[in-house]
């Protein structure tokens, strides 16, 4: 079933083009890649999607419906999450608070009513079940500030999967990770490919791309100029000089 449907998209920032009639589908339970160099548009694309930024043309459509004069916190409670590249939590915080506060935010916007008005036992033993499904048990009661950048990353998926997505957004996820960091959370979103989830995937990791996507989209300079499997991608010559370069 197709999740997220994007047509003829476009953005223009004071007559720069960021993104130049992109079209793709997303689907449920599928991990699709989106890659390119700096700049391709990539970012922009997500912030299109969560509805950070309006379009300057196109459609989003969303399990069929426009998602497009939408607000942010409307798309998620819609289904749809979201990373950052740099990692936001509240880093005074503690692991559970964090994702306590995420899981609130679906029935009230105001920070301290996600954090009094849900602290009842049936709520906690949910955030303890996201917190475990993270990789984050241990970690529970320790302050965000102090987590290593691994597990930070593993709380910001935790607190988008409190919103219950259908589709998540990860942007850069393996950015700064060693390779045994980098392999475990690949293990993770694949679980959340396999439990129903559709994951769009942003990532400068070729090797994580390549291992993790049976189909990817690359951007260069704001336009869509490939698509297909990795082997596809890996031979595409268009990907080999925007992307990874020429040869000699």
């Amino acid at each position: 079933m197709t999740l997220l449907e994007i047509t003829a998209l476009s953005k223009e920032f004071d007559g720069l083009r960021a993104l130049d009639g992109l079209s793709f589908t997303a689907k449920e339970e599928e991990i699709l890649g989106i890659i390119g160099p700096n700049g391709a548009g990539k970012t922009t694309l997500f912030n299109l999607i969560s509805g950070i930024t309006p379009p300057s043309d196109g459609e989003i459509n969303f399990q069929g419906k426009s998602i497009l004069r939408l607000k942010p916190h409307q798309i998620s409670h819609l289904g749809i999450g979201r990373t950052f590249q740099i990692v936001r939590p509240f880093q005074n915080l503690d692991v559970e608070t964090n994702v306590l506060v995420a899981y609130g935010h679906r029935f009230y916007p105001s920070f301290w009513n996600s954090t009094k008005a849900f602290k009842q036992p049936e709520i906690l033993r949910e955030v303890q079940m996201l917190i475990e499904r993270a990789g984050l048990q241990p970690y529970a009661k320790q302050l965000a500030k102090n987590l290593p950048l691994g597990f930070k990353k593993r709380l910001e998926i935790a607190r988008a999967l409190a919103l219950k997505p259908r589709l998540l957004l990860l942007d850069e996820p393996s950015a700064g990770l060693r390779f045994e960091e980098s392999t475990q959370l690949m293990g993770l979103i694949r679980q959340l490919r396999d439990q129903g989830i559709g994951v769009l995937l942003i990532e400068h990791n070729m090797q994580v791309v390549m291992d993790l996507c049976k189909r990817i989209v690359v951007l260069d300079h704001g336009s869509k100029i490939a698509e297909g499997s990795p082997e596809e991608i890996r031979s595409n010559p268009l990907v080999v000089q925007a992307y990874l370069g020429k040869e000699g």
